[in-house]
């Protein structure tokens, strides 16, 4: 289905202190389908929700071993990875215990780079994508510190810029103080309703203002993609045949193509 040569590791975060802009659906959705392109991916749940993890059928009270135990070194990170119901898709779960963190390593040298020493440590993915919480405190930072570049969420709604400035200020302050490689890998449109004319006046907006940083695919609203969390399936195990799946695939394609990577697609996937 995709084939590419040898490539190092690249860390992704998925960022947008805005909630409800389809943060977790794309960290999902989009390490799946990745997965189902032959790469193999990490996703790490930097959320204390952990929705991301629930997602893909965990059930977080029940997690014995989590994020938050490899970052306070309760455990070896090797240890917190789960393989998932996606061939090439493991994931580090996480779940309440993470609302503590900040408070853990508050007087913690070097805190900013907890998380990129974690995953240093970890055997070589194609791709590690970090599900981040909604806000701009310390594991946001961790995670854009530990990252190559960040994929933001919008939504198509008029406030769809609203704090998108600060979030891009926060990736301007990591990249001179903690990570000069940092970059946004692009800003991703969802929740698109091509019935309201609203989305298209915002998503005509974002391209002019970001051009070839704008994703062409965009994700549309999709019952099927509303109700697949519930269930703790990726779309593309729950509906594959919907048109979140094919969103979600065609978005993963892009992501590939736009990295020179060359991305063959079976009629049977």
């Amino acid at each position: 289905m995709a084939s590419s040569s040898s490539q190092k590791t690249k860390v992704i975060c998925i960022a947008n202190q805005k909630g409800g802009v389809g943060k977790t659906t794309t960290a999902v959705n989009l390490a799946a389908g990745l997965s189902l392109l032959k790469k193999s991916i990490l996703l790490v749940d930097c959320d204390a929700q952990g929705n991301a993890t629930s997602g893909l059928g965990f059930d977080h009270h029940e997690l014995k071993k989590h994020l938050y135990h490899a970052i306070v070194g309760l455990a070896d990170p090797v240890d917190v990875i789960r393989p998932t119901p996606m061939t090439n898709l493991f994931i580090i779960p996480s779940n309440t215990d993470l609302v503590g963190i900040e408070v853990d390593l508050a007087r913690r040298k070097g805190r900013e780079n907890v998380l990129r020493d974690l995953l240093a440590s970890l055997r070589p993915f194609d791709y590690i994508l970090l599900d981040c919480p909604p806000s701009l405190g310390l594991m946001t930072i961790n995670a854009l510190t530990a990252s190559d570049s960040v994929i933001i969420p919008m939504q198509c709604e008029y406030y769809a810029l609203e704090g998108l400035s600060q979030l891009v200020k926060t990736i301007r302050l990591v990249k001179h103080n903690f990570n000069p490689k940092l970059h946004i890998e692009g800003l991703l449109l969802t929740m698109y309703d091509y019935r309201i004319r609203l989305a298209y006046q915002v998503a005509r907006e974002v391209r002019t203002h970001f051009r070839d940083l704008v994703y062409r695919t965009t994700i549309p609203r999709n019952i099927k993609l509303s109700e697949s969390p519930s269930h703790g399936k990726p779309i593309f195990i729950y509906e594959p045949r919907s048109r979140g799946a094919e969103s979600y695939l065609a978005l993963a394609t892009e992501f590939l193509r736009r990295r020179g990577v060359t991305v063959h697609i079976s009629n049977g996937r």
